[in-house]
């Protein structure tokens, strides 16, 4: 496919099937650990599952959500991307693998894959490496805010500092405080 076009609202050639939940500048890109695969592959053996099958348009490796941290930057390519939030499924991934369970599995599993905004636009290719230029200070890593919207009992001190960060979008922020 060669360079691409990285721009504030999505990757060249991407496009997302619902902008009222899907898109914009705080999920312009979805980052899915390519590490993840092999566990979804053993636990759904007659399913085909290639790279994509998340929905991501960036199929990452050695980015783990316990170790990516909401507001971190990196380079992609010339772009510059900045974790933004961990990914919660929609229906269209029951659709994509043609199981009403998946929802309740993938969240169960807490292999959300990330998003990115981009901070500066710029062209990336397949391969680029994506090189970490800054985490941000609170060190609150995508499992920790998954665990935070998941868990019923919040930990205060992990709580303040999520509410701390500047790239997680408002709406978690709203649900955080309520």
């Amino acid at each position: 496919m060669g360079r691409v076009a990285v721009g504030r609202l999505n990757i060249d050639g991407d496009r997302q099937s619902d902008l009222r939940v899907h898109g914009g500048p705080d999920k312009a890109i979805y980052g899915y650990p390519s590490e993840h695969y092999p566990y979804w592959r053993n636990e759904f053996p007659d399913l085909q599952i290639p790279y994509g099958m998340f929905g991501e348009n960036l199929t990452t490796s050695g980015m783990l959500e316990e170790s990516v941290f909401v507001g971190s930057r990196y380079r992609f390519g010339t772009a510059e991307l900045i974790v933004t939030q961990p990914r919660m499924p929609c229906y269209k991934l029951a659709m994509k693998f043609g199981r009403d369970d998946i929802i309740k599995r993938f969240l169960e599993s807490r292999f959300s894959g990330f998003y990115f905004s981009v901070s500066k636009e710029g062209e990336a290719e397949a391969g680029n490496e994506i090189e970490l230029l800054s985490s941000d200070p609170e060190k609150v890593s995508v499992s920790d805010i998954t665990e935070l919207y998941l868990s019923k009992h919040r930990d205060p001190a992990l709580l303040k500092r999520a509410l701390r960060l500047q790239s997680l979008p408002q709406s978690w922020i709203d649900h955080f405080r309520r």
